[in-house]
């Protein structure tokens, strides 16, 4: 089981998976824990690489999407381009309350600051993970983190261990070139949005194009980009994963 991995066995995963390349990362950890992975996706800017990995490597995965509402007409026509072209086990996962209700109930989340952002994400976000986490009964989230993407993930291992969950991240060590090139190797579209300045990619919202070399993801939070809602660290025992 699982549950029963100690910190030495994950260290020893961990100096393991670093001596293999990331498709063989994805195989290992499918061949390991099997029915028990489960992974993640935004359909963002980088997604379809992560993607193209699972597909070749362990199709069976579920790939969990979780749909805020909020997404750009344009992710909604990447997704169906990328279910096109990939062999994937995608799930489907939205809030507990859409969109118009929750603006009835809490206003505009993301014009009243951080804090309510913070629940917003755990609204939007964590809730419907850790709902589908429960409902597919996985112990392994597979996730496309990548240590160059943000000051926060520069220090991460490619598993770690979150409550009942062991997160890993096969393309952890990718640096973008490396991402771009594994896209043109692949013939995998980008995002409709990438040509248009685009850096990240999430909720309508809150994403703008790159102004200035400076994101507003990064003006917005007080010159940090802000992690994306499904990894933010939150003192909610409700939403611990």
């Amino acid at each position: 089981m699982l549950t029963s991995l100690t910190p030495s066995d994950v260290e020893t995963l961990n100096q393991e998976l670093s001596g293999l390349n990331a498709g063989q990362r994805v195989a290992k950890l499918y061949e390991e824990f099997g029915e028990k992975v489960v992974a993640s996706t935004s359909f963002g800017l980088q997604a379809s690489v992560m993607l193209q990995l699972i597909a070749e490597h362990a199709p069976k995965v579920p790939v969990v999407f979780v749909d805020t509402g909020y997404n750009f007409p344009e992710t909604y026509k990447y997704i169906d381009s990328l279910l096109g072209m990939l062999d994937l086990n995608v799930k489907f996962y939205a809030p507990q309350f859409t969109a118009a209700q929750q603006e009835a109930r809490w206003g505009k989340r993301w014009e009243l600051g951080e804090e309510e952002m913070q629940k917003y994400a755990i609204l939007n976000k964590v809730e419907p993970m850790n709902r589908a986490i429960t409902e597919l009964n996985a112990e392994v989230w597979l996730s496309g983190l990548r240590r160059s993407q943000s000051s926060t993930r520069a220090n991460r291992d490619f598993t770690e261990q979150q409550g009942n969950i062991l997160k890993a991240y096969p393309i952890l060590d990718w640096p973008d070139a490396q991402v771009e090139h594994f896209m043109l190797k692949n013939s995998l579209p980008s995002h409709p949005l990438a040509s248009k300045g685009y850096v990240t990619m999430g909720d309508w919202h809150s994403t703008r194009p790159m102004t200035d070399g400076v994101s507003a993801e990064e003006t917005r939070f007080g010159g940090n980009k802000y992690e994306c809602g499904l990894h933010i660290e939150t003192n909610d025992s409700d939403y611990q994963i």
